[in-house]
């Protein structure tokens, strides 16, 4: 039986590349945090009521989540490097646009803008990554270096926020992305290959059922881990899964689907949607929970507990690439399960944090959870992308990327909502039997609710609302903890289970569904 030759190795250019690439990454990511300190500047300057505040948090995410399909099916049809390209612009307009808005409506389009541009370039950097590195090793650890970036991008924001803010205005936390984006305009030609589907379409009507199966799924999750279910949330519920059928349907009808179902027959590509959506979940399920933890309770500032969340990165990045060279060795799905169950024991590890331990207890812990849930997507990443058809390589970014985006939505509702329905429970009995009722249903609320409690009250009394609501925040974290530990292994079993070993096993498949020719089960599996 012949073998086909090996593919090409990288070389310098395409690490080069690899490097351009992850600047824009890097931005978008960012752009997701970078606003966390800048509130009180905002609000200061352009006086928004209560819900344009809201949305100039919120549009970014929502548009970015919304868009990810249609433009990784865009950039499938017009090319991966001009749609990377187009979108540098507009990120670079639209941040010009938000740093000099003149009032709340301004800058809330300007961050809508935003999230059309991070749309464009998040599908578009992996896909590019795709066609730049043939040999499945030299991916691994391309996608790796992918998703390090990415995870640190959400981190940094606040310090980068933070930093800014000591010495320029609000608007200098959007300039920053400037140089950056025209950095990328100039190198990018020279050093990104081309590469699109000429077989590819894009659905207008596709485009607009992604939005509305989204888009109402993504605001319902963040109100349950904000306020919890209302009936006001039924319409949108609603929407969001007929949208969702729908579009399912049109799919598997239309010659040129924005997300072949196809791909879902190949056994390891579903599975590996559902690890994405689990370990995101559990991601974003231990920001909420240390970004509390280390500001409320254990009484950091902001920029403090910033810099502090740092610390775990250094983990992160030696695990993305150590995960992938032991994956060659032993399996993706197997340390993909090992991922989970690392990033389990530092849920249940996270129950030695108490209201007076050393920072240290929850930094150990957190970078158990971002080393394990970390080699979980850089795996799950490439594997993906990997088994899907090179003329698909921007829809299924985009697929990959969307799971990941309602899996940290998922994990911030219910983990949120676990959390806050064991905090109030525990602090209904731990606050003092004599503050007023105002007073005692705001404290149930959330920790910060209870800190404001604290300074209106005063003296002892406020002292003891202060620390019932710590001890109480505390109790509702361990319980959070269990429930994330145990979806994490269930992750661990959803891998095993769902992911061939060798993801090679099954041959590629072209966007008609007839295997790529040339390719075969016996290159992977034949490789050292």
């Amino acid at each position: 039986m012949s073998l086909k030759p090996s593919p090409p190795q990288a070389g310098r250019r395409e690490w080069t590349a690899l490097a351009v690439l992850c600047l824009p990454l890097l931005i978008v990511s960012m752009d997701v945090s970078v606003l966390f300190f800048a509130v009180p500047h905002i609000a200061e300057a352009l006086s928004p009521t209560a819900t344009q505040l809201l949305w100039v948090f919120d549009v970014y995410g929502f548009v970015l989540a919304g868009l990810l399909l249609t433009m990784g099916g865009l950039a499938d049809r017009i090319g991966r490097r001009r749609l990377l390209l187009l979108g540098a612009v507009a990120f670079g307009a639209a941040s010009v646009l938000a740093a000099y808005a003149p009032s709340a409506g301004w800058l809330i389009a300007a961050r809508a803008l935003l999230g059309i541009g991070g749309a464009t370039l998040m599908p578009s950097t992996l896909a590019i990554i795709r066609t730049l590195f043939a040999d499945d090793a030299e991916r691994a650890k391309a996608v790796g270096v992918w998703s390090a970036v990415m995870a640190g991008g959400v981190g940094i924001g606040p310090v980068i926020s933070g930093v800014l803010l000591e010495r320029f205005w609000w608007g200098s936390v959007f300039l920053v992305n400037v140089p950056v984006m025209v950095a990328l305009l100039v190198v990018a030609p020279f050093l990104l290959p081309e590469s699109r589907s000429v077989a590819s379409r894009v659905d207008l009507a596709s485009s607009v059922l992604s939005l509305l199966a989204i888009l109402p799924v993504v605001h319902v999750l963040k109100q349950l881990a904000a306020d919890g279910w209302s009936p006001a949330l039924l319409p949108y519920a609603v929407t969001g899964l007929c949208a969702a059928v729908a579009f399912v349907r049109r799919q598997s009808r239309i010659d040129s689907p924005m997300v072949d179902p196809r791909l879902f027959a190949r056994r390891g590509f579903g599975g590996s949607i559902a690890v994405q959506v689990i370990g995101m979940f559990g991601v974003m399920g231990n920001a909420v929970l240390m970004t509390q933890y280390l500001q409320s309770v254990l009484g950091y500032s902001p920029l403090s507990a910033a810099l502090w969340s740092l610390v775990p990165s250094v983990a992160v990045g030696m695990a993305a690439p150590a995960a992938a060279a032991v994956s060659l060795r032993v399996g993706r799905p197997v340390v993909m399960a090992t991922g989970f169950v690392v990033a389990a024991v530092g849920f249940v590890a996270m129950r030695a944090a108490g209201v007076d331990s050393s920072i240290w207890v929850a930094l150990v812990c957190a970078a158990l959870v971002a080393m394990g849930l970390v080699s979980v997507a850089t795996l799950v990443t490439e594997y993906a992308i990997g088994v899907a058809p090179p003329e698909r390589a921007g829809s299924v970014s985009a697929l990959v990327e969307t799971a990941g985006e309602l899996g940290g939505a998922l994990g911030m509702a219910v983990l949120g909502s676990i959390l806050g329905a064991a905090y109030a429970a525990r602090l209904e009995v731990l606050l003092p039997v004599g503050l007023p009722p105002a007073a005692r249903d705001a404290a149930l609320q959330t920790l910060g609710e209870a800190g404001v409690v604290a300074r209106q009250v005063g003296g002892g009394e406020g002292s003891a609302v202060l620390a019932a609501a710590r001890t109480a925040y505390v109790h509702g974290m361990r319980v959070t903890d269990l429930a994330a530990a145990a979806l994490l292994l269930v992750g661990a079993v959803v891998a095993l289970a769902t992911l061939p070993r060798h993801r090679d096993g099954v041959a590629p498949v072209a966007a008609d569904g007839a295997p790529v020719p040339g390719e075969s089960a016996e290159r992977l599996t034949s490789m050292p």
